[in-house]
């Protein structure tokens, strides 16, 4: 496999900070124009918001026990009584 060009290690760094849009407007402009002309780093962009997607899926589908959420509660419930505990 050959080595990332500098340029491409950048847009690794800041790929899930353009994901969530956390970057600049003009940081954002420039991982999109690098994407828009770079094939191998659009489609590990692509590949990354799959996962992310599939990932966001499958955790709604999921419950938590009964007797889980019932101790959480109870966790959230004595720690803001008590601000001393942690």
């Amino acid at each position: 496999m050959e080595p990332m060009p500098n340029c491409c290690e950048e847009i690794a760094r800041q790929l899930y900070q353009y994901i969530d849009r956390e970057l600049s407007p003009e940081e954002q402009r420039q991982v999109q124009q690098h994407l828009d002309d770079c094939p191998p780093c659009q489609k590990w962009f692509r590949l990354e918001v799959d996962v992310l997607r599939l990932v966001g899926e499958c955790g709604r589908r999921l419950e938590a026990p009964p007797t889980l959420i019932e101790k959480v509660r109870r966790l959230c419930a004595s720690s803001q009584s008590d601000p001393h505990s942690s």
